[in-house]
């Protein structure tokens, strides 16, 4: 039995992604671009959202709970110039994703500006991967989802909005993007994941109960969050005071975003569960922009303005006791630089669903901690 976290290099471990995906019944080209998506949010660093979510978001989905499909429908139903409405029908998220801002990147290249939405797809990994497409590409890059349902309204008790993330890549002459992927909540159920793999309490106010009151226990939060008896707290907190409005707000215009451009499901009806309490498909929604920065100045000024600004507030006066200021992007890139040889850090209860995966589909593959 594994009792420690152990290094996985990324290499074996998107490759099992792959082998693991196509058992599933996803076609190889499709395996390939979710394990991508997977495999580089451990390489950022994110890993809430890396191969922790293999089994609970994607393969048990598919092969137990049968409320994903592994063959992608991607079906464009209308198609206007700059825009786009594809349905996904259910099928991979990251595919589907990946997809829709391809879309966007060309009809941006056409027209300066290229939008795109989808509904009836799933969850579509870590969304900093789509924008970070349009900055390759030299372009300004937007997405934005929603979710089951996690976050509160503020003076609200009941989880109505998922954490919905609204995030921007934008191409810089550093060696790194200036890219924020975060949700609208103060944290989101895969960092309350991460708190239960640990076996430690979160932080007080994160979270809230029917009666408005904190909640930290990590494990009850995640029963609680899908009986819909606990809730996220939106950026900001509990309280108007403190911002609370804000987070609120923004989470209300990814979910709009989401689904009303698209004609598809919000709120409660993202909750994977009909009336009649039998498991059904999340139903998700996304929007995708990409902006030609050429259709307003060349790249390489843009790049170095947004340089400046990024290196301005780093050098800006600091807290005492604080050492250094970040911006968007840069831990990313640093937790890149320093696990680039060393590969994923998966603890004990991940490397059991790994074994898991691999047992049942009969897959030939050693891990490390083995």
């Amino acid at each position: 039995m594994v009792s420690s976290t152990a290094w996985i290099p990324f290499d074996l471990l998107e490759a099992f992604m792959v082998d693991v995906f196509k058992g599933t019944g996803v076609p190889d080209a499709d395996a390939r671009v979710c394990a991508e998506v997977l495999i580089n949010a451990d390489k950022r660093g994110i890993y809430s959202h890396g191969v922790g979510r293999l089994k609970p978001i994607y393969y048990d989905r598919i092969v137990k709970g049968k409320i994903q499909q592994p063959v992608t429908r991607f079906e464009v139903v209308r198609d206007c110039k700059s825009t786009a409405v594809v349905d996904g029908h259910h099928g991979m998220g990251m595919v589907i994703a990946k997809r829709c801002m391809e879309m966007a990147i060309d009809k941006a290249r056409e027209h300066g500006v290229g939008m795109v939405v989808a509904r009836n797809s799933t969850h579509y990994g870590y969304a900093a991967h789509y924008p970070l497409m349009a900055v390759k590409a030299g372009m300004i890059g937007l997405t934005g989802t929603n979710a089951r349902p996690s976050i509160a309204p503020t003076h609200g008790t009941e989880n109505m909005l998922g954490t919905n993330p609204l995030v921007f890549a934008m191409p810089t002459d550093e060696p790194f993007p200036f890219t924020n992927d975060y949700a609208t909540s103060i944290t989101q159920r895969g960092k309350i994941e991460e708190y239960a793999r640990m076996g430690v309490r979160c932080p007080e106010g994160l979270v809230i109960d029917e009666e408005g009151k904190t909640e930290t226990d990590p494990q009850k939060i995640l029963v609680d969050l899908v009986k819909g008896k606990s809730a996220l707290t939106p950026l900001g907190g509990l309280d108007e005071e403190t911002g609370s409005y804000k987070g609120y707000g923004f989470a209300t215009v990814v979910e709009i975003l989401s689904s009303a451009l698209q004609q598809g499901s919000f709120l409660k009806r993202l909750n994977g569960v009909n009336e009649q309490g039998k498991l059904v498909p999340y139903a998700l929604g996304h929007f995708f922009l990409a902006i030609d920065i050429e259709c307003f100045i060349d790249v390489e000024s843009f790049k170095k303005t947004t340089g400046d600004i990024l290196r301005g507030l780093r050098a800006s006066r600091k807290r005492p006791g604080k050492d250094r200021i970040y911006t968007c992007g840069e831990k990313e890139y640093y937790a890149w630089q320093q696990n680039k040889d060393k590969g994923v850090p998966v603890d004990p209860s991940i490397q059991q669903e790994l074994c898991t995966m691999r047992d049942e589909q009969k897959l030939p593959y050693k891990f490390p901690f083995e």
